[in-house]
């Protein structure tokens, strides 16, 4: 029997891989685009309608295409070029994420594309960060639990620089900073994201290296747009953490046995977390449904897995919702729930102290109360 979506919304979970300018409200684009004066996707500004939004963004994405799905940021990110702005979706963020039973969240983007109005690198860093404060001081305000930190993306398709591992450095902490909420990690690493094929990570080879070097976490997206390849080429740039990942199973047994080859025993034997993202994985083409996605096999193979939402608006979803699309097909239960909870919060890039705080005081005790309750 499935689990009841409202005991999975409950319990709580872990997100490593969640896109800030993929996670608008649909009334917050429709609140930007009038202030600015420009028409939401989908409507006028004047007749828009949430649905209408919240379609638009769906249908545009569902497209069977990582590139076409990249595609549809860029209304999104067109409504983040102030302060303000990146504040306000900044701060929402936290509280979406804590609405949906997230204690712990990684919030990923691209400070290059939201300079066009303006603003330094630095002063965008600043406000996103400024939002998340806010979100997570109100969630403390009202009794509730989150740590909060950001990962700032190199695009692949951009040169590279060491404009980002400057500020990554600067802003790395051991814990909150003065006058900070509890919850609140600040910068907690790096990733590269956008288009696979024909833009390696190996291009910004130098750059996560004096970013290991330096003691700063790196994950980098690979094996979602491209195959075994790219994950390996990841690897080899300096990832911890693989962005989706998914296409490792390429690397197993093509008549469902248990052989791993090279790429993929590595990553078995070394625990690298792939964060796994199933429904914006159907729109880009990996699978057509959550019960023929590789999450599955993946996990009976024992790869350490976390589950995200991605882009909550182009996929018109929550961590919640991936959760129990993976139950409800893969038949897990509250064990199953705990383990990759647990996996993701081991492979978090905040200060040891504020996960080890969270495992011990939130994640263990919700899942052993769940199972006493049957």
């Amino acid at each position: 029997m499935p689990l009841p979506r409202d005991l999975v919304r409950s319990l709580p979970k872990v997100v490593l891989h969640d896109h800030l300018d993929g996670g608008l409200r649909p009334a917050t684009v429709i609140d930007l685009c009038r202030e600015l004066g420009i028409d939401p996707p989908g409507a006028d500004a004047q007749q828009a309608t949430e649905q209408q939004v919240a379609d638009w963004f769906h249908d545009a994405a569902d497209s069977g295409s990582l590139p076409e799905y990249l595609s549809t940021f860029e209304r999104t990110v067109a409504l983040m070029q102030s302060a303000a702005h990146l504040r306000r979706i900044a701060r929402e963020f936290v509280e979406d994420m804590a609405a949906d039973g997230v204690v712990y969240a990684e919030t990923r983007w691209a400070p290059h594309q939201h300079t066009d109005g303006g603003l330094s690198l630095e002063e965008a860093v600043q406000a996103v960060q400024d939002g998340l404060d806010e979100g997570v001081a109100a969630v403390e305000a009202r009794g509730g639990r989150i740590v909060v930190g950001q990962l700032l993306c190199y695009l692949r398709h951009l040169e590279p620089g060491d404009d980002l591992v400057e500020i990554a450095l600067a802003r790395r902490a051991d814990g909150p900073r003065p006058g900070a909420p509890v919850g609140s990690a600040g910068v907690v690493g790096l990733d590269l994201a956008g288009p696979e094929a024909g833009f390696p990570a190996s291009r910004f080879r130098a750059q996560f290296a004096r970013a290991r070097a330096e003691g700063l976490r790196v994950t980098i997206h690979a094996g979602e747009g491209d195959g075994p390849a790219s994950i390996a080429d990841a690897l080899e740039t300096g990832a911890e953490r693989l962005g989706h990942g998914v296409r490792l199973v390429e690397d197993l047994d093509a008549d469902g046995g248990d052989a791993l080859g090279p790429l993929a025993e590595r990553v078995h034997r070394e625990q690298i977390c792939l964060e796994v993202c199933p429904s914006s994985n159907l729109q880009t083409g990996i699978a057509r449904t959550i019960a023929e996605h590789p999450v599955g096999r993946l996990h009976r193979a024992g790869f350490a897995l976390a589950l995200s939402s991605d882009n909550r608006l182009m996929s018109r979803t929550g961590t919640t919702r991936e959760t129990a699309l993976v139950a409800e097909a893969l038949d897990w239960g509250v064990d199953e729930l705990e383990q990759v909870a647990l996996t993701a919060l081991d492979s978090g890039f905040a200060p040891a102290a504020q996960r080890e705080a969270l495992r011990e005081e939130v994640v263990r005790p919700a899942y052993a109360a769940a199972r006493r309750a049957g």
